[in-house]
């Protein structure tokens, strides 16, 4: 596992002479940031940056752990951005402070970690799944040897592979700040299968309750049904009985008056 080593950005500065708010204020209105260089046996040093050129840095990938060479009125000055202070309403950088890079001395960083060979990986290419621990991990790294970034091969890495700070070689003097374990950078772990859930049982209790509840209309239904056609059948029953007995009637006046006619 190999790393490579911190680049340098180079950028134009001038001093600045600003002793008030108003003439900080007036500095930013320009276009330009105000900043400070510190550390080391020499003075404070307050700069001016412009604004254009610090953002075009800051959207570079690791603006804070990388070295800028600053171009002060011709005097180029080694130095690392430490802090960057933010507008809170327009969001935009108002100051950075940058420490001065002596030689000899040790700074603390946070050095991005990266991979490759991910399509090289056996256990990735049967589903695994790469389990980033930590994407940055904090050294303590001479000024003349700073790491740009940390590479992990992930090269015939199976499922269930750790990978431990201790299989990451380090530049020479480069330490981490995490000392007495040998702590897990990522892992290739084995694939998720996602069960679908199962229906739960409130659900389907209501359901039957449901169709018990439509069951019992149905029946209820057809019980009435079957009452309706019983008092259906027994009118026509009676209005067949009513028939028959005024039949009888007629014919026994019938009878009736034959016989009257035959004693006559």
């Amino acid at each position: 596992m190999l790393q490579s080593f911190v680049f340098m950005n180079i950028i134009d500065a001038t001093v600045r002479n600003t002793n008030t708010k108003g003439d900080v204020n007036s500095l930013r209105i320009k276009g330009n940031i105000p900043a400070i260089i510190y550390g080391g046996s020499e003075k404070n040093q307050k700069i001016s940056l412009s604004k254009k050129n610090v953002k075009n840095l800051i959207e570079k990938q690791n603006f804070l752990s990388n070295i800028i060479s600053i171009n002060l009125d011709g005097k180029p000055e080694s130095v690392l951005p430490k802090e960057i202070v933010w507008d809170p309403k327009s969001d935009e950088p108002i100051h950075i402070d940058f420490l001065r890079i002596v030689k000899g001395a040790t700074v603390i960083l946070e050095i991005p970690v990266k991979f490759i060979n991910n399509d090289k990986s056996p256990g990735l290419k049967r589903g695994g799944v790469l389990n980033i621990v930590r994407r940055k991990i904090e050294l303590k790294c001479p000024t003349e040897n700073m790491p740009k970034e940390l590479i992990v091969d992930l090269d015939n890495l199976d499922i269930g592979a750790s990978i431990k700070i201790s299989s990451i070689k380090l530049p020479e003097n480069v330490i981490p700040t995490i000392q007495g374990r040998d702590f897990v950078v990522a892992t290739v772990a084995a694939p998720t299968i996602i069960k679908e859930p199962e229906k739960p049982a409130e659900e389907t209790t209501e359901e039957g309750a449901e169709g018990a509840e439509g069951a019992e209309g149905t029946a209820e239904g057809g019980a009435e049904g079957e009452a309706k056609a019983g008092e259906g059948e027994k009118k026509e029953a009676g209005k067949e009985g009513e028939k028959k007995e005024g039949e009888k009637k007629e014919s026994d006046k019938k009878e009736d008056k034959k016989a009257s006619a035959e004693k006559k």
